[in-house]
Order: structure tokens, then sequence, then C-alpha cells
């Protein structure tokens, strides 16, 4: 038997998308965002100097194929980018009509989304008054602060000390469809901020609300306030059986890391291994020691997402790249014979660009292990298809494996 594992690089878009007039950050298209290659053009500019300096360097990446797939997806050019792939490789755009991590990833676990996701408008407030009562409600206050579009370290810069001062959670959203909740681990209480978002979770849900997140934060006032790495995602159930479900269901163990078990509600799942980006690499590589003939891992990487696309910090977001590559070439080297490793991403987030949201974008697919070759242009649920074919185990959906 032959293991599987399925790693995202959370935002990484590679431009291209033949959609992308369709989806907006604020009243701009994301016509042209191109995550990757912007970040290599500013590497190679000199704009991208804070913590790192010269031209992106991807040499792992680069050697599976990442920047002949940008090409690919996008004609865009990667300064520093430009090795004979080693690996197999191509792009995939997405169907969803979405740029948010649930259509990305179900998706990619070969699953299109059934529905149309419900948005919040960008106004202020953005909340129905009925769902910002049943908020304040569930907080056991009385009312809640934000109630608007924001960014996540923004506001908690803004409303933090307010937050201390009345205990009200702050609620808030963004483009994606999402319901995000921010408190003070210590003067509000993360038990307490989770179970308000538990119970939130089935009315939001039942708007096609994609997730209620928990955005726990600490600090102060006077020394500013810091997210933690104990977020957690209430995600809408997956309407039918997804990848995870496929490998489980035919007898293979299935492992998740990071985010994963979120997004999928823990539906196929074994076993979960959270931690910040540096602490998931560690168990990536763990599992590539262990992990059982047959199985399926599936990783997600969101800090260059969380950290560094919304706020767009290109520096960061290269800086990010960089280590990842580094880390990546020392896991690659430890593969079995006959293993796969697909790396790819769910949307994209180019730090270049206007606004704050992810923009919408093709992303790569390379796949170490299985030789070398274009795979071409594919679909997101392709990925889900190849990797069934793989583990020789049924799939379900309209994938189609390259493999």
């Amino acid at each position: 038997m032959t293991r599987a594992f399925l790693v995202v690089m959370d935002s990484v878009g590679i431009g291209g998308a033949p959609d992308a007039d369709r989806f907006f950050n604020g009243e701009t298209p994301d016509t042209g965002a191109n995550t990757l290659a912007h970040i290599a053009q500013a590497c190679a500019d000199g704009r991208a100097e804070d913590g790192r300096t010269g031209p992106l360097h991807l040499p792992n990446l680069d050697a599976l194929g990442l920047g002949a797939a940008t090409r690919l997806a996008s004609g865009a050019e990667t300064p520093g980018l430009h090795a004979v792939p080693k690996g197999l490789w191509g792009c995939a755009r997405e169907h969803s009509l979405g740029k948010d991590t649930p259509s990305g990833h179900w998706e990619l676990a070969g699953l299109p989304v059934p529905w149309d996701w419900h948005y919040f408008p960008d106004t202020t407030p953005s909340f129905p008054p009925d769902l910002a009562r049943a908020a304040a409600v569930a907080a056991g206050t009385g009312g809640i602060l934000g109630d608007c579009h924001a960014s996540g370290t923004a506001i908690i810069a803004e409303l933090g000390a307010e937050h201390m001062r009345t205990g009200w959670p702050i609620c808030y959203t963004s483009a994606d469809s999402v319901f995000q909740i921010a408190a003070h681990e210590e003067s509000f209480g993360l038990d307490r901020l989770l179970e308000m978002c538990k119970a939130l979770a089935p009315r939001l849900h039942e708007m096609k609300v994609g997730r209620v997140i928990a955005r726990p934060f600490v600090g102060s006032p006077e020394d500013g306030f810091t997210r933690t790495t104990n977020r957690k995602d209430f995600a809408i159930l997956p309407p039918a059986p997804v990848l995870t479900n496929w490998a489980q269901d035919a007898g293979r163990r299935v492992h998740a890391v990071g985010k994963i078990g979120d997004i999928f509600s823990m539906q196929g799942i074994d076993t979960l291994r959270k931690g910040s980006d540096a602490e998931l690499m560690g168990h990536l590589s763990d599992l590539v020691d262990d992990a059982e003939e047959g199985s399926l891992t599936f990783a997600n990487f969101v800090e260059f997402d969380s950290l560094y696309g919304h706020r767009r910090d290109i520096s960061s977001y290269a800086r990010a790249l960089e280590w990842f590559d580094r880390e990546i070439g020392v896991i690659l080297q430890k593969l079995r014979p006959g293993d796969l490793m697909l790396l790819t991403a769910d949307h994209g987030n180019d730090p270049s660009w206007i606004g704050t949201d992810h923009t919408r974008e093709q992303v790569p697919v390379l796949i170490a292990g299985q030789g070398a070759g274009q795979i071409g242009a594919i679909n997101f649920a392709d990925v889900a298809a190849s990797i069934a074919h793989h583990l020789n185990i049924p799939a379900q959906g309209p994938g189609k494996s390259f493999l």
C-alpha cells in the first residue's frame, strides 16, 4: 500500500482565475491579482526587505514546478523561479462561487459547494438586529461591539479596551461567509467564547453562513493586543461525503493537521494535530515518519493567509514562503517509495492588492513522489479524485484523476 499527503499552503494563489472579474475587494475586481508573482516581483525590486533580502528563494517548491505552474495559470513571470520541474505540476481552478476556506477545501476534497453562501453587507451595522440580539444573549451581555466588516487585528486594536471595560464581545465579518467573534482569553474567558460560538453556529449555518470563528486574544490596552493560536472554526457540515470520508470508509487512517478538523467538522478524521505553523510542520514531519501504510494526511498551513495576506504584508509573506520551502525540502527527502505528497492552495490573498480580503486565483498543484511532467490545468475536484486513485479507494463527486 502507499500513503498520501495533501498539503494546503493557505492562500498561495498564482493568478489567472478566469472569473476573477466577478469577485471583489471593495469595489475593485480581483482581475490581475496574483499572490505569488506579485510577491516575487516585489522581492526582485527590493520592496520586500523586512526580515529577508533579495529575490524570492524557493528552490524546493520551484523544483516541483511552482514557477512553471504560475506561468501556466496566468502567464506571469516569477523572478527567481525558473527551474525545470522535477515533479508533476500544473494549476487548478475552482468552480464553487466563493474565494473562502470552506469552498476551496471542500472542492479540493471532491465536493464543489452546492449552494450560494450567505454574505453580510459591508455596512454598519452588518448584522440583522435579531442576529445581533442572539449574539448578545449567547454571550450573556447587553449587546455586542463591532457589527461591521473589519480586519481582525485592526478591530481588536480599536475595540479591545472597550471590550475589556464592558465585557461585550467583538463581532465582525468580512467578504467571506463568516461570523467572527473576538474576545479576551482572560477577561472574557476562552471557554465562554467557544460556548458562545457553539450556541450561535446552528442559526448561522441555517442561513448558509459558512463559519462561526472564535478569535481569542490576549494583552492589555497599554501594551497592545495579540491574537492567540486558540482560534476555532465552527464550520457548516459538508452535505455529502468528501475525501476524508472516502478514505475512512475504505478502512484507511486519516490524519488532520491544522484547521482541517474544523473545516470538515471532524468528518472522516481519525486524529487531529494543531498549533502554530512551526508546530504543524513538526507534526507533518512526524506523520511522514510514522503514518500507516495506506493512510491519508491532510494538512493546512494557515499563517500565509491569516498573518500576512490579510495584513498586506509582502515582506513577511515572502519570509514565510522561504521558511516553508526550507522545511518542506527536508520533509520531501523522507518520503517513502510510492508515497505521494501534493502541495496546493485553496484561494489567493495577494498582499499587494487593494483591500484585505482573499483574491480569486488559480492555485498550484505540485506532486512529489510520482515522477515528473505537466498535468496541465485541472479542476479543484480532480485533486481528490487523484489522491483516491493513488490510495486505490473509491472516489465520488465530479473530479477525474490526472494520475
